[in-house]
């Protein structure tokens, strides 16, 4: 993850709900990716450490084991460069252009300067972060396979040129549930500021719960509502354990008998029972910041010691020892 701002809901469905369970049956890396943070957000990098901390104190309340998994930093493990610069040596700019994101984002991020090398070479980064540790998987969502392909074909042609270097990665598709927006939007972002963090009080929680969207068409609580679609009930079904609790608010809102008031407290409550395990062990990492450095500069110890081996390897087959 990218340590532009701190976690939220969609993070923890989309992202963290897929990476815990893999940590029983794989031998799992996830890194702060911070260099990758750079190729947008350049411009301002106070907060980048501080923001890289938090989310990894996010990730281990979250469920991530730092004794069973490998969490470091990109750019404490240099190889990472490296490998992007002797890949950068035989992979087409064309290959690069025509990734799906990389327009998209420059729409969309039109008050930030994206005409970089970096912006327009970050996919190719994201090659070497997988082949540095001869990645055989990557968990990505169908709107991240684009980038995986690249990947899959930056390192044919690598071991084309100098033989079965690295390994080509295999994509493992998750369910990559995008959780909607609190006012209604397709995505949950920071950026629009429609957003439930992981960190956020209880107080907070039913604050912004009660200021969601819901059904428009729904001026008084005895008319009847729509339950598709409406982003209240994406996030009961997502969060609300009590099935039958969610069914009963269904039919109710369905047949005009309840009211919004009720359907977001009621969601709040849920919402809070999910993340006051996550807020607790997040403050007790927090409040010891020797540990939580320690963890990271221990993994990233542990992943350079992979990363020398992998470029090792990759210089031999290049002819570049010396």
């Amino acid at each position: 993850m990218r340590p532009t701002g701190q976690l939220h809901l969609g993070h923890l469905i989309g992202a963290l709900g897929n990476w815990v369970p893999l940590q029983q049956r794989y031998d799992c890396f996830y890194f702060v990716a911070d260099w990758h943070a750079l190729t947008s957000d350049y411009a301002d990098t106070s907060r980048l450490t501080a923001h890289a901390y938090e989310n990894v104190a996010d990730w281990i309340a979250a469920g991530i084991d730092p004794e069973r998994s490998t969490i470091f930093v990109q750019s404490l493990v240099p190889e990472h460069a490296e490998l992007y610069l002797l890949l950068s040596m035989v992979v087409p700019v064309p290959w690069l252009e025509r990734v799906p994101t990389y327009k998209e984002q420059q729409e969309n991020l039109k008050d930030k300067d994206l005409s970089s090398i970096g912006f327009l070479g970050y996919p190719l980064l994201q090659t070497a972060d997988v082949a540095l540790y001869d990645g055989q998987f990557v968990p990505v969502g169908e709107d991240q396979v684009a980038h995986l392909e690249l990947a899959r074909e930056s390192v044919r042609r690598f071991n084309n040129f100098f033989g079965e270097v690295l390994v080509e990665p295999q994509p493992m598709l998750t369910k990559f549930a995008r959780l909607p927006g609190l006012d209604g939007d397709k995505k949950m972002s920071k950026s629009l500021g429609n957003t439930i963090h992981l960190s956020d009080s209880a107080a907070d929680v039913m604050k912004k719960v009660r200021s969601m969207y819901t059904d428009p068409k729904r001026t008084r609580a005895d008319i009847p509502g729509t339950v598709e679609g409406n982003p209240v009930f994406t996030y009961h079904d997502a969060f609300n354990t009590n099935t039958a609790e969610v069914d009963d608010l269904k039919a109710r809102y369905r047949a005009g008998k309840v009211g919004d008031v009720e359907v977001k407290t009621t969601l709040a409550n849920a919402l809070n029972a999910h993340l006051e395990p996550i807020r607790q062990r997040r403050t007790e990492l927090l409040s010891a910041p020797e540990r939580l450095r320690e963890i990271v500069f221990d993994g990233s110890a542990r992943a350079r010691t992979i990363a020398v081996e992998t470029l090792d390897r990759v210089r031999d087959a290049m002819k570049i020892r010396y």
